[in-house]
């Protein structure tokens, strides 16, 4: 075993979503305690990359294809790649195979401790779970040292539909820095999109994907007040289809797709309305990071945004879906700055009790470090964000 434990992380793509971005953060917080080679089955997507910081000890090692045919030669190249780490991390479906790689061939190449992570659905599975997906997941899932899910809807898939084992099941859940999204950011962080005085935000932190449901807001747009713009913050293959309804419904000049944003700390505080339209969420980071702004959301009855919000904005959530309700609710937070601002503190007041991320960090560090059998860790400040 080296010094210095090698964690081998498989994606299906890096581009800066959920899940990667926390996997950075990780990688961040730990610093020279761990060396990390991260791969990403389209080498294309590796935006979250770009988050590392100075410390990270990262590398990018060639792996055969994550997807294939499921042929047990196709396997057995995938767990040859995965033999030499101190621990194997997989991340939802796309990187499922490693996982069935790991279950079949585990013995023959002495292969670490496995742990999958599962963040919630794509638009393929959004409106239902596929059974021939649950019975893979079943039998792929089947030497896997722990099944690490953030939300408790997704925890309850996980013992009920996937048939895992109570003690293999641990729900982290997704934390921050919530501190740092309190302080008051610049006007002019987007340039050349500045947020003038007498204009209001709209704002949302999403992938530009199918299952975003994107254009419910671009189409809300046309009923609240004018002074409102719309920004969507984010990169994805649906962007120039979004502009094009902007364009279509005559609200181009109010709506702003600025691209990916590294540090949205520096942006969320310039809302002054935090909406998701998503199709599928699970326990979104976005929100999280609304919440500590301070800010009310309107928001879907999807995984755990329920619970997740204060009850104070319970009321601004709305069925997945439903347009009318969406609209009429951000229609009616715009034309009332005082309930956004009660709202918005209750909703900072939750995030920093429940959400902060020392808690989270504890958690992996805790359940990778112990799968390894490695008892010391190096001080807190030996690590780096």
């Amino acid at each position: 075993m080296s010094k210095v434990p090698r964690i081998l992380h498989l994606h299906s793509t890096f581009d800066a979503g959920g899940k990667e971005v926390r996997c950075v953060r990780l990688i961040n917080h730990w610093g020279k305690a761990a060396e990390h080679a991260i791969v990403s089955g389209d080498p294309e997507r590796r935006g979250a990359a770009s988050l590392l910081g100075k410390a990270a000890k990262v590398s990018w090692p060639k792996f055969p294809s994550l997807t294939g045919k499921p042929t047990p030669g196709r396997f057995k190249k995938i767990a040859e790649a995965m033999a030499g780490y101190d621990l194997i991390c997989t991340y939802n479906w796309g990187a499922i195979d490693a996982a069935m790689a790991h279950t079949l061939f585990a013995d023959m190449f002495k292969l670490p401790p496995l742990v999958h992570h599962e963040d919630g659905f794509n638009e393929d599975e959004a409106g239902g779970l596929k059974w021939r997906r649950n019975f893979y997941r079943r039998i792929a899932l089947g030497r896997t040292a722990a099944l690490v899910v953030p939300s408790h809807t997704l925890e309850a898939i996980a013992l009920d539909v996937w048939q895992q084992p109570r003690g293999r099941v641990q729900r982290i859940a997704n934390g921050i820095d919530t501190r740092a999204f309190a302080a008051p950011p610049k006007r002019d962080v987007l340039p050349p999109l500045v947020k003038h005085k007498d204009e209001f935000w709209i704002g949302t932190l999403a992938g530009l994907r199918k299952v975003k449901q994107l254009d419910m807001l671009i189409r809300a747009m046309t009923y609240v007040p004018p002074e409102w713009q719309l920004v969507i913050a984010g990169e994805g293959p649906e962007r120039e289809s979004l502009l094009a309804l902007a364009e279509s419904l005559g609200v181009e000049d109010r709506v702003h797709l600025p691209g990916f944003v590294a540090e949205p700390q520096k942006l969320v505080g310039l809302f002054d309305i935090f909406a998701l339209s998503s199709q599928s969420e699970q326990q979104p980071i976005s929100l999280i990071e609304a919440m500590a702004a301070g800010l009310p959301a309107v928001a879907p009855r999807v995984g755990d945004i329920a619970s997740m919000v204060a009850s104070d904005n319970g009321p601004l959530l709305f069925d997945v879906g439903d347009q009318e309700t969406l609209t009429k609710t951000l229609d009616s937070l715009a034309r009332d700055p005082a309930a956004r601002k009660r709202i918005g503190q209750a909703n900072r007041d939750k995030a920093r009790t429940e959400f902060d991320e020392l808690r989270m960090i504890e958690r992996y560090r805790a359940l990778y470090w112990g799968l390894m059998d490695r008892n010391a860790f190096p001080r807190s400040d030996a690590a780096e964000d």
